[in-house]
């Protein structure tokens, strides 16, 4: 994987249903082979509560609270629990099945990606580990519960929680990196069957999840993660990450995602 070119695409803050549609689009392109393979980072602008696609919206988010806090819901095209994305930082990459870093099976992508992400906390002065958990069948709703084989862990408890989808002739892998947790907001928002199952889940949660500012005992900025995942992934993966923007017909892909698919207006 040495002197590879890699699009950089850095988004910034924005609703979660165009977060989601622009992931997808780059999918979709990407496959086309009309771009460049890309790393793309994002925020969340108003704060989002994203469930996995296999998951019930209605039946394990309670959607009148999001609106109540001002937290929109977007259903992401990547499997897994639902993530509270607020105060984070957000990776996304996208190539094809033949690109050194994502060829292989999905743990033996997974691996790679989380290689660099470890290379990239490194640069913050934060020493991460590689889960070597199962995937199984887990009963909260919330993500970051419980790590999968190959995400990221400090002294046990997860760090980076990530998807992957393979379709359109691509791999997407997207992740939530939280510069700091609120679980009070997040579990407010997931339905329990009682007061009690939600502070069972609530403490279960707080023992076995972690933010990077927590990890570093220090705050970091949106901008000085950024930097430092990129400097990860290109020195560990040898890429070269030239920046970039949006091609005009990823927008327009994410247009009409957005209409068709995610409910939102044109951005």
């Amino acid at each position: 994987m040495r002197n590879v070119q890699w699009r950089l695409l850095d988004t910034g803050p924005a609703q979660g249903d165009w977060n989601m549609a622009v992931d997808e689009a780059l999918m979709i392109n990407q496959g086309r082979g009309d771009t460049p393979p890309t790393l793309r980072f994002y925020a969340w602008d108003p704060p989002a509560v994203s469930i996995g696609y296999f998951q019930n919206m209605q039946q394990e988010i309670d959607v009148d609270a999001c609106t109540a806090q001002g937290i929109s819901t977007v259903r992401r095209f990547t499997g897994g629990r639902a993530i509270l994305h607020d105060r984070e930082v957000t990776y996304s990459l996208a190539a094809r099945p033949d690109n050194p870093l994502v060829a292989g099976t999905v743990l033996e992508s997974y691996l790679k990606i989380s290689r660099c992400l470890i290379a990239g906390l490194a640069e913050l002065g934060i020493t991460a580990e590689l889960s070597t958990a199962d995937v199984r069948q887990h009963k909260s709703t919330a993500c970051f519960d419980t790590p999968s084989r190959y995400e990221l862990v400090i002294d046990g408890r997860k760090l980076i929680g990530s998807a992957q989808a393979r379709k359109h002739i691509c791999v997407l892998q997207h992740g939530s990196i939280p510069l700091e947790i609120d679980p009070g907001k997040l579990f407010a928002v997931i339905r329990f069957a009682d007061e009690q199952e939600r502070k069972r889940y609530r403490d279960r949660f707080l023992a076995r999840a972690i933010s990077l500012n927590e990890a570093g005992n220090q705050p970091y900025s949106y901008d000085e993660v950024v930097q430092a995942l990129c400097r990860g992934f290109a020195r560990v993966c040898g890429i070269d990450l030239k920046a970039g923007a949006l091609t005009p017909r990823e927008k327009e892909t994410a247009r009409e995602l957005l209409r068709e698919k995610y409910g939102g207006g044109d951005l």
